[in-house]
């Protein structure tokens, strides 16, 4: 298989995936980004969601806890605990999650992460 041909496969695996994980919303994320887009669909959700060994909900977990360590990434991490949400995690699981970065990554990204949990919290009890 030519890498032209690989293309497609991987997009269309990432786009799969992206819709199981986001829904609509990351895919309207993605597609706002146009080459980029693609390239994170391809790469990201193509190759490492579609990975064996971690279920989705685990990657999730993952990706919360990293985006929030990291700090600045506050879109991003709305995204993914909307993400972690639709794959079953809950909001104590999350809270936890944030509350673990703490020791690891300072406060001030734990607070800022739980902030964007409570928003989302929030948002849900609506």
């Amino acid at each position: 298989m030519t890498p032209g041909n690989r293309m497609p496969d991987r997009y269309a695996r990432g786009r799969e995936k992206l819709a199981e994980i986001d829904g609509s919303a990351g895919e309207a994320v993605v597609d706002s980004l146009g080459d980029l887009g693609r390239h994170i669909v391809e790469y990201a959700f193509g190759d490492v969601y579609t990975r064996p060994g971690l279920s989705l909900r685990d990657r999730e977990l993952a990706t919360v806890a990293m985006l929030a360590a990291k700090g600045g990434c506050e879109p991003q991490l709305d995204v993914h605990l909307d993400a972690a949400r639709n794959v079953g995690l809950t909001i104590d699981e999350l809270r936890e999650v944030l509350i673990q970065v703490a020791p690891y990554a300072g406060f001030p990204a734990a607070i800022n992460a739980m902030r964007r949990l409570q928003a989302l919290e929030a948002r849900e009890s609506f």
